[in-house]
C-alpha cells in the first residue's frame, strides 16, 4: 500500500468516525430534548400549585406573572384556622399508616406461604387473588356499606382501615411471594438449624433480604390509603372523620370555589406522599444492596 493510499484511507476512516459521532451526538440530544419536554410537563403542574399556593389572593389569576411579587402564607393560615382540615390530615395519617402496617406484615405471612409451602387449595387461591384484580373495586361500594354498617364500622377507623387492607392486599400478597421466590430456600434451612421458628426465619433472616418488596408495598398501600376518595366518601360520613381528599373537595362549591384554599390544601396533601418517596428511594437502593445473595 502506497503512502498516498494509506492517506486517503486513514482521512476517509476519519471522516467515518466523525459522521458517527454526530449521528450519535444528534440523537442523545433528540433523546434529552424529549425526555426534557416530558419532565417540564410532568413538573410544571405542581410547581405551578406550590408557586400559587403562596400566591396574595389577589393575585391567584394573574397569569402574567410566573413568580409572584411577594410570597403569603396567609392560605395556610387560614386553612388550619378556618377548617377542620388539620384533624383531615390527622384522620388520613391514621388510615394510612394503619392499613400500610397490617397491609405489610399480612402480606409478608401470606406470601412467604405461598412461596415456601405446598398445601391443597394453593394454585386456586393464587389464581383467586389474581382475579380479584381483574373487578373494579367500585362494585365493593355497596356490598361493603350493608356488611359494615350490620358490624357497625361506619364512621370507624377500624372500617376504612380494612376496606383499604382488602383492597391492597391480594397485590401485596403476590408482589411478596414473587420477593421470596428469589430468595434461596438455603437460608431458611441454615437458619432453622440454628433454631429458629418459620416466624423467626421469616423476620429474622427473610425479611431484611425482601426489603425492596416491603417498601413497595408500604408505599403502594400508604399511597393508596393517602389519596383514596370514594371509599371515604361513602364509609366515613361524620364531618370530623373525614380524609385528606373528601376534606379537599369541600372547598369546591356549587357557585364559587376557594382556589387559595385549594391550592394550600393540595400543597399540604402532596407532602406526605413526596417525603415518602424521597426517604423510600434511598431504602430501596439500599435493600437491593444488602439483599443480594451468593450462593
Amino acid at each position: 500500500m502506497t503512502a498516498t493510499t494509506y492517506a486517503r484511507t486513514s482521512a476517509s476512516a476519519t471522516r467515518e468516525l466523525r459522521r458517527r459521532k454526530a449521528r450519535s451526538r444528534t440523537g442523545d440530544a433528540i433523546v434529552l430534548a424529549t425526555v426534557a419536554v416530558v419532565l417540564a410537563a410532568m413538573v410544571f403542574p405542581f410547581a405551578w400549585m406550590v408557586m400559587t399556593a403562596f400566591r396574595p389572593a389577589d393575585e391567584m389569576f394573574d397569569l402574567n406573572r410566573i413568580l409572584p411579587d411577594h410570597f403569603t402564607v396567609h392560605g395556610f393560615q387560614q386553612l388550619f384556622a378556618g377548617s377542620s382540615f388539620g384533624r383531615y390530615v390527622l384522620n388520613s395519617a391514621i388510615v394510612a399508616l394503619a392499613a400500610m402496617i397490617i397491609a405489610v406484615f399480612i402480606s409478608c405471612l401470606t406470601g412467604y406461604a405461598f412461596s415456601r409451602f405446598e398445601f391443597r387449595g394453593k394454585r386456586v387461591l393464587m389464581v383467586v387473588f389474581i382475579a380479584v384484580q381483574l373487578f373494579p373495586f367500585v362494585i365493593l361500594i355497596t356490598p361493603l356499606y350493608l356488611f359494615f354498617s350490620e358490624l357497625h364500622l361506619l364512621n370507624t377507623y377500624q372500617g376504612l382501615i380494612l376496606a383499604y387492607v382488602g383492597l391492597v392486599l391480594p397485590f401485596a400478597t403476590y408482589l411478596m411471594m414473587g420477593y421470596f421466590n428469589t430468595v434461596p430456600k438455603g437460608l431458611d434451612e441454615a437458619a432453622r438449624i440454628d433454631g429458629c421458628s418459620t416466624l423467626g426465619v421469616l423476620f429474622r433472616v427473610i425479611f431484611p433480604i425482601a426489603w425492596p418488596g416491603v417498601a413497595t408495598v408500604a408505599i403502594n398501600t400508604f399511597v393508596m390509603a393517602w389519596e383514596e376518595y370514594l371509599f371515604a366518601k361513602v364509609l366515613m360520613t361524620d364531618n370530623q372523620l373525614k380524609t385528606v381528599q373528601v376534606g379537599l373537595s369541600d372547598f369546591f362549591g356549587e357557585f364559587t370555589t376557594q382556589w387559595d384554599l385549594v391550592m394550600c390544601a393540595s400543597v399540604v396533601a402532596s407532602v406526605p406522599t413526596v417525603i415518602l418517596f424521597a426517604i423510600a428511594q434511598r431504602r430501596l437502593v439500599s435493600g437491593l444492596a444488602t439483599g443480594s445473595v451468593k450462593e
